[in-house]
């Protein structure tokens, strides 16, 4: 009894002596002012660091780390020490005593001490946190899940049994930061419902975080394009967390957030104007490669002319000495800029020359379209492109990749392939999604046209393998009982094999799954419609009724696609106006939010439909507004910025023509000036016929007048004038060459003609209309050209609209049925054309 009670007391003194000592020795380690301090301090106490001294240490070096800049950072030199092989020794047997904090504390800086995934220590720490992970509070699960991140095991058993963790705990997380690391990093693996629930628990947290939590909103972004889901509710808020702090991003930041936005498919004009600003003032700091890419990347497509050139000048000077990647990411930046640098081009060619060997079939595909679309040419890097390509074919399993290659080969020239590699494409088929069989499908259509255009033998091969393309895709097609699943597959397709193989069928798959429409995917599937110019009525009356009822949960940045096959296809919904109603009423409560260039496209949308919303309208002509569009202008490359003013023209236009109370003055005359002149065209055959016969019918060339500018700027095929008694008055010397534009009329054109006709007489508009003008799958005009045909009514015309299935039909093959046609067209009245 009197030994066990000795032994107690000496337990007792060791371990309050340990207890005691262990706090002044952290207290020494805390003093050290460098990492040699640490390693001596552990060198001198080797033989009696503690578990949470072992734990002090790590956390001591990390943090002199963190406090250096990235060029003075010397890992190495802190895993090479000897006293760190001391160090990791300890920590090996100090494991299983360790918290559960200082565990995951000194697995995650181990990690960024560059120690490897199959290192014995890493692996002991990560079998010992799988074993206590269930205990776990948020903030350990998810620094644990960035660990098991480092180590790129997004697909593990192991970070899924977090995210069921994750799961069956959701509703008691309360700490979004920690909440926004997981979603993250679990991202890959979870399912839909989970992935939507996710997103409402980080929408309802979001109001307890400082909005200088940028990090926060960053990675939220970032789950949403991990997930592939671009939710407004929650990016415009984490868009605004970036506007209020954007002056304190630096550029690894913004260049990060720009390209989540660009991947999510997502634009803020007040962002992309503040991050311009604040990356333009970057330019001269920055003079080596890795962070004046990164800047050049960020800053290129939405620079003004001034900046651009500066980028590109620099770049110039630095293009020798750029990586693979980084001229990977110069390359995809010049072709989102448009750029026209001839020189600059060369110089990167010919750095993506040099480094071939290192892309990846995905990246190949980037290079060749890239090259392409800024038109450099060279045979050797292009026949070294395709060697690379077969080579890669031969080895790819993987479909996507497959695909990305036959891609890639079909854009080359001498694209064809040989036997045996047309048959490494029939093995992946059964493997193929829709967008893998329609990238496929396109370019076995490009190999057929080349060898037609440049070989005449159409090769068998070729042909039964786009017919099993064909049939693979319509079994897709036909088995697919999930809308949301056939989505995902539907919304990037696009070309003329998916039109004319599967288009139909794919709206015969929609019609049938039309009762999963909801507010959720109401705008994939209008967007889909627009995209695709084919008219169901069932779609459409589902796509009204679906916003008519759920329009409080439809996000504003969600109208314009929700409003736009409407317009597009000229469709009147049942219950049009309760439809566009309840439209306008959402969309002026929230016009605020809305980028000008989306007013611009909205305001247009709903002039093709005939509807003219008073507050929409003065949202958008009014003098702030368009300083405010200019600016937006200012960031978007060539094609975009013209077509958004060519739809800004047509706007005001349809304004001034539709709505004259409205008082809103036509101010496009030297903007039609100046793209007219620019527009110089040429008659295709159809127009042609009609004009020799028109003048036939008319009585000679001076008759008729061809590819005529009206007031306000429409432009028509022909036009001939009738008097009262609707015979033709001839226009004397004025008429023009044929098959060029008239000459461009540089005086105000803005007064109806039709005032200064002799009594009686009226202006006659004749139009050819070939298959754009129509819906893809029935003979109904679309908006535009319908909207066309009002205006030149209230400009005084009879217009004649000649579609080309009617001028190429059985009915009109000769010479004397179209010369009855257009004479019926002219000189009876009330004949209705279409």
């Amino acid at each position: 009894m009197l030994r066990l009670k000795a032994v107690c007391q000496f337990s007792w003194r060791v371990f309050r002596f340990r207890s005691f000592s262990c706090e002044p020795l952290i207290s020494q380690m805390n003093k050290c002012e460098d990492e040699e301090q640490i390693f001596d301090f552990i060198g001198r106490n080797k033989a009696t660091l503690s578990e949470n001294q072992v734990g002090c240490a790590f956390t001591m070096l990390w943090e002199f780390q963190k406090q250096k800049t990235s060029l003075l950072k010397n890992v190495d030199f802190i895993k090479d020490h000897p006293q760190f092989v001391t160090l990791y020794d300890i920590t090996a047997k100090k494991i299983e005593l360790m918290n559960d904090d200082t565990l995951v504390n000194v697995l995650y800086i181990t990690q960024q001490f560059s120690l490897e995934a199959h290192d014995p220590l890493i692996e002991a720490l990560v079998t010992e946190a799988w074993r206590r992970m269930e205990r776990f509070d948020i903030s350990l699960l998810s620094k644990f899940s960035s660990c098991l991140a480092d180590q790129h095991l997004y697909f593990s058993p192991l970070m899924g049994k977090i995210a069921d963790i994750a799961n069956r705990n959701l509703e008691t997380i309360q700490d979004l930061r920690s909440l926004s690391v997981l979603m993250v990093n679990i991202s890959s693996l979870i399912s839909k419902s989970f992935q939507e629930q996710l997103i409402k628990r980080a929408e309802l947290l979001f109001d307890s975080v400082e909005s200088s939590q940028v990090n926060i909103a960053r990675r939220l972004v970032q789950f949403l394009r991990n997930i592939k889901y671009p939710y407004y509710p929650l990016l415009d808020r984490c868009n605004q967390v970036f506007i209020s702090n954007v002056d304190h991003l630096d550029l690894e930041s913004i260049s990060k957030i720009l390209s989540l936005y660009h991947s999510l498919q997502f634009y803020s004009f007040e962002f992309s104007k503040l991050a311009r600003k604040r990356l333009a003032d970057m330019i001269p700091l920055f003079d080596q490669p890795a962070n004046f890419v990164k800047l050049f990347v960020a800053l290129g497509p939405i620079a003004g002319t001034e900046e651009k050139k500066r980028l590109q000048a620099t770049l110039l000077l630095m293009s020798e000495e750029l990586t693979s990647q980084q001229a990977l990411a110069v390359i995809g930046a010049m072709e989102e800029m448009e750029s026209r640098n001839s020189r600059l081009i060369k110089k990167i060619a010919s750095t993506l020359h040099k480094h071939l060997d290192s892309y990846k079939p995905i990246e190949l595909l980037k290079i060749i379209r890239a090259l392409i679309y800024l038109h450099f040419q060279s045979k050797e890097l292009f026949m070294k492109l395709r060697e690379l390509l077969l080579s890669h074919l031969k080895t790819s399993i993987i479909p996507s990749d497959i695909s990305a290659l036959v891609s890639a080969i079909s854009l080359l020239p001498s694209p064809q392939l040989d036997e045996a590699r047309l048959s490494r494409i029939e093995e992946v088929l059964p493997q193929c999604d829709l967008n893998d069989i329609n990238v496929l499908a396109t370019s076995v259509l490009r190999w057929i046209h080349y060898d037609h255009m440049y070989l005449d033998n159409l090769a068998g091969k070729q042909l039964k393998l786009l017919q099993k393309l064909d049939q693979y895709g319509l079994q897709r097609l036909q088995k697919c009982n999930d809308l949301n699943l056939l989505w995902e597959e539907l919304k990037t397709l696009k070309g003329d094999w998916f039109s004319e193989a599967l288009l139909e069928e794919a709206v015969v798959t929609l019609e049938r799954l039309v009762d999963e429409i909801n507010y959720t995917n109401v705008t994939g599937i209008a967007t889909f419609i627009s995209r695709t110019n084919y008219l169901s009525s069932l779609l459409l009356d589902k796509i009204a009724s679906v916003v008519t009822q759920h329009i409080e949960k439809i996000h504003p940045f969600s109208m314009l696609a929700a409003i736009l096959p409407f317009s597009i296809l000229n469709y009147d919904p049942l219950q049009r106006d309760e439809f566009l109603g309840t439209f306008i009423q959402h969309l002026n409560s929230h016009l605020g939010k809305l980028d000008p260039l989306v007013l611009v496209f909205l305001g247009f949308s709903f002039a093709t439909l005939e509807y003219f919303p008073e507050d929409l309208l003065k949202a958008i002509f009014n003098i702030k507004f368009l300083a405010k569009l200019d600016s937006q202008l200012e960031l978007l490359c060539p094609s975009l910025k013209m077509r958004v003013q060519f739809r800004l023209m047509e706007l005001n236009r349809a304004v001034c023509l539709e709505c004259p109370e409205y008082q809103i003055p036509w101010f496009h005359d030297r903007f039609c000036q100046q793209y007219y002149r620019k527009d110089i065209g040429s008659m295709n055959e159809a127009q042609q016929q009609i004009y020799k016969i028109l003048a036939e019918i008319l009585g000679g060339t001076s008759y008729v007048k061809a590819s005529v500018l009206t007031p306000y700027y429409h432009t028509i095929d022909f036009e001939c004038i009738l008097d009262k008694r609707k015979k033709p008055l001839s226009y004397g010397s004025n008429n023009i060459t044929l098959g060029k534009l008239s000459e461009m009329p540089m005086e105000s054109n803005t007064q109806i003609m039709g005032s200064r006709l002799p009594p009686g007489a009226v202006r006659v508009s004749l139009e050819f209309l070939d298959s754009k003008a129509f819906c893809r799958n029935i003979p109904h005009l679309k908006g535009k050209s319908t909207m066309k045909k009002r205006h030149l009514e209230i400009l005084g015309y009879h217009v004649i609209q000649i579609p080309h299935f009617e001028w190429n039909s059985m009915a009109l093959s000769t010479k004397d049925a179209r010369m009855a046609y257009l004479r019926n067209c002219i000189f009876e009245e009330g004949k209705s054309q279409l």
